[in-house]
């Protein structure tokens, strides 16, 4: 190379001459390949070199690659070169992996092998310390047994005593532990750090983190004072009284006697009884093993809950004047209601569907000589039998409402049973005197059939002749409605907890269950915490029957009860309690018993019965409805109606009834039983309306029952299968047989009665025994096929698939029928 051009020469093949091949340098960086040949000068870039502006030279440029070198070869040579020096990267990033692994590795075997050696040696210093301990305990304890046996004398040389009471080498560990400490500390090791401390489970002799409880310490040491006055004593054994239901689990039973489960236990297997601590045992079973233990036994019942409200026998002096309670009862539309309306001087009857009486109103009114009178007002329709009987249980005194122009109808007879049957005095009110056609001697007369004699007829029974339309004879029924009160010198004790019957009671959309309660005895306060039936509840308010709020009510005082945790029952009985857990474990009790009951009833107890009731239930067709009413006693009374409608073959069920809104669990129910939901003065809500509408439930809603119960009639009718009757149109004797080729045989006949149809059946009769039952294949007259004949012709018959037929058989012809079926 010379240092003046900085140029070197290469040889190239292909003929060059040495000189022709130059390659110039620039800084010392290759740029380009000088050919010189005999035509021309080219300039070939070096593979990878940079063009003269910068960049890679393009591979396909002829002018810049080696001569003798296409396109292709030249791309798959950079193709080449370039996955080369790709897989060279991966190999060498795949070795530094692979080497930083093995690093790891390594690094995790000498971590896990230096842990193991500490530990062993760890292990064993605590060992090799331990059998130091014992053994300095050990010298210790010889030689204060040594000391204890044989004091030294008082004249002892100071320097002879020395030996003897020179302290055991115990610096020894303590310098070894703190030696280890300050290792563990150097290397990072804080796991041995409390090693030789003393802890709290070591202290009171405990093992693998196990600690002695208090009771055992104390038993301990009982154990030990006992020995040390010389002897052990028995402890006294505690008899107690155990109370004993009529099943009871094991782990309560020996809970309640204060004695281990095991040895329960071990006493029932004793026994032949092989159960654990939660199977439960009879009280009989019980009683043995608490008589085994020495206790006594206590027989309870589940009923014994309601031993906290029973009655209390009330003193004369705690007695005081309260006022009569008075029913008004009778026949639908004899104007009981309207008399009520006349004596409160308002008017129910203008709010009343239909004009009837459907619920039970209690009302106090307050006379003109300032007495204080309480009314209830019963429905008079049929399906409210219970309402009557329930008005006539806590009711004083009956007015039994007869309408002068109407005389005694059968629900006047019901109501004069119900008041023969509650043992109270009645007062008889003829009403409606005022009308042109009444005829109140004719009432009279007619209560006689019922053993109820008037005074005016020789009797001890009040009447009265009034007119709630005039106001007549008012007063007059005040006054003997006061002289009867007077009579019966009615007294309660105020002062007392309260206990009442229930009206009434309705789900209230605003205010939840609702109970019309009349108090019987006592007061009832709000705040007051009570059980009524199978429902429990705290007293958040009282409402009166002028809808104003009270504090308290007292003796026959009719008022609304807010607070209760569910619709009781009408008829239920309301007792105030001391506390809310006694209220809620009777209401828990009452529920219990009376599932129990509900199911006891529906249930077959034997093969004939369960037989007998599949039997029933395959050929009887239901109707399944579901009822809600604004108040319990409208429920009752429709759900009483609904089971009296039917017959041995169709009859209505009762899904659910309840009282408040339709909702739309309700709806859900019906869809799925493919029953119509009935609404009795109560409506469904939004989102049960618009199921009912996606799920093609029916939904009707009435206000007057008599309308609910007929139309409930005519859809159980429609259950029924039609009546089938037949009807005999005519007779025809056969006078001779032809054979028609294609048809068979054919009868000559002659019409002797009636007239014979060809849609008609017929009968073939051979010595007035039926011998074929069917149909004509054809009817003619001549050689006309026609509809019918009339009696006195004769005609051409041929059966349907039937051909034995012989001169004299008789033919009837007759007709069948559907007769629609009702229930009554």
């Amino acid at each position: 190379m010379s240092d003046n051009d900085g140029k070197k020469t290469l040889g190239l093949r292909g003929g060059a001459r040495p000189g022709n091949v130059k390659q110039s340098f620039s800084h010392g960086r290759t740029k380009n390949v000088v050919v010189e040949t005999k035509r021309k000068r080219v300039v070939v870039p070096k593979p990878g070199a940079a063009k003269p502006g910068g960049g890679a030279a393009p591979s396909g440029d002829p002018s810049r690659r080696p001569a003798g070198i296409s396109d292709a070869e030249m791309a798959r040579r950079m193709k080449a070169l370039q996955a080369a020096k790709a897989r060279e990267a991966e190999e060498a990033a795949a070795r530094e992996a692979a080497e930083k692994a093995r690093e790891e590795e390594r690094a995790r075997r000498r971590a896990e092998q230096e842990a193991k050696e500490r530990e062993q040696r760890e292990a064993e210093e605590r060992a090799r310390q331990k059998a130091e301990e014992e053994e300095r305990k050990r010298k210790e304890a010889e030689e204060a047994a040594k000391r204890a046996a044989a004091a030294p004398a008082p004249e002892e040389p100071k320097a002879a005593r020395a030996p003897a009471s020179k302290p055991a080498p115990a610096a020894t560990p303590r310098k070894q532990d703190r030696e280890r400490e300050q290792r563990g500390r150097g290397k990072g090791r804080d796991d041995n750090r409390r090693s030789g401390k003393l802890t709290l489970g070591q202290a009171t002799g405990g093992e693998g983190n196990r600690q002695r409880s208090m009771a055992a310490m104390k038993r301990k040491q009982e154990r030990a004072r006992q020995k040390a006055m010389g002897g052990a004593v028995e402890r006294e054994k505690v008899i107690r009284d155990v109370q004993l239901p009529e099943a009871i689990m094991v782990s309560e039973l020996a809970n309640r006697m204060a004695e281990r489960v095991a040895d329960v236990v071990k006493s029932l297997m004793q026994m032949g009884m092989m159960v654990t601590q939660n199977q439960t045992i009879d009280a009989d079973t019980a009683e043995l093993i608490i008589e085994e233990f020495g206790h006594k036994v206590t027989r309870v019942s589940d009923s014994d809950v309601e031993d906290v409200i029973k009655e209390v026998e009330d003193s004369e002096d705690d007695l005081q004047p309260r006022p009569p309670v008075i029913t008004i009862m009778g026949h639908v539309d004899h104007g009981k209601t309207s008399l009520l309306d006349a004596i409160r001087d308002a008017r129910v009857v203008a709010g009343e569907a239909g004009g009837i009486t459907q619920h039970i109103g209690a009302y106090q009114v307050k006379t003109d000589g300032g007495t204080t009178l309480t009314f209830l007002d019963t429905p008079g329709h049929a399906a409210f039998t219970s309402m009557r009987s329930r008005g006539a249980q806590v009711t004083d005194i009956v007015v039994l409402v007869v309408a002068a122009d109407d005389a005694v109808m059968p629900q006047t007879i019901e109501a004069i049973n119900h008041a023969k049957a509650a043992e109270v005095p009645m007062i008889v009110a003829i009403n409606k005197v005022d009308k042109p056609d009444a005829n109140p001697d004719k009432v009279r007369t007619d209560l006689l059939q019922h053993e109820v004699i008037v005074e005016k007829m020789s009797g001890d029974v009040q009447d009265v002749e009034v007119s709630a339309i005039t106001g007549q004879g008012l007063d007059e029924l005040l006054e003997a409605i006061a002289l009867q009160a007077e009579i019966l010198e009615l007294k309660a004790n105020p002062n007392r907890a309260a206990q009442g019957a229930v009206i009434e009671a309705q789900l209230d959309v605003g205010r939840g269950p609702v109970a019309t309660v009349l108090v019987q005895n006592g007061t009832l306060r709000q705040g007051d915490i009570f059980v009524v039936g199978e429902q429990y509840g705290k007293v958040r308010a009282l409402i009166n029957d002028k809808g104003e709020r009270v504090k308290e009510a007292g003796p026959s005082v009719p008022v609304e009860v807010l607070g209760l945790n569910g619709t009781p029952e009408a008829g239920d009985v309301l007792n105030v309690t001391e506390t809310e857990a006694q209220a809620r474990e009777i209401a828990a009790y009452r529920e219990q018993a009376a599932k129990d009951k509900r199911a006891a009833a529906g249930a077959a107890t034997t093969l004939e019965q369960l037989m007998q009731k599949a039997k029933e239930d395959e050929n009887v067709a239901e109707l399944p409805i579901l009822v809600k009413a604004d108040v319990q006693g409208s429920a009752e009374a429709i759900v009483q109606a609904m089971e009296k409608i039917g017959n041995e073959e169709v009859r209505v069920r009762v899904l659910h009834s309840g009282v408040g809104a339709i909702t739309e669990t309700d709806v859900g129910l019906a869809e799925a039983s493919g029953a119509p939901v009935f609404g009795f003065n109560v409506r469904a809500n939004a989102s049960a309306r618009n199921t009912a509408n996606q799920k093609g439930v029916e939904i009707r809603y009435y206000s007057v029952i008599y309308d609910l119960v007929d139309d409930v009639k005519a859809a159980a009718s429609g259950l029924l299968s039609a009546e089938i009757r037949e009807k005999f149109i005519g007779y025809a004797e056969i006078r001779e047989v032809f054979k028609v080729t294609g048809v068979g045989k054919v009868a000559g006949c002659l019409v002797t009665e009636g007239v014979a149809r060809r849609s008609a059946g017929v009968r073939l009769l051979r010595d007035n025994v039926v011998i074929h039952e069917g149909t004509l294949k054809t009817l003619k007259r001549f050689k006309d096929e026609v509809a019918e004949v009339q009696s006195g012709q004769e005609c051409g018959m041929a059966f349907e698939n039937y051909d034995d037929i012989r001169q004299g058989d008789v033919i009837e012809i007759f007709e069948r029928e559907e007769v629609t079926r009702t229930l009554d």
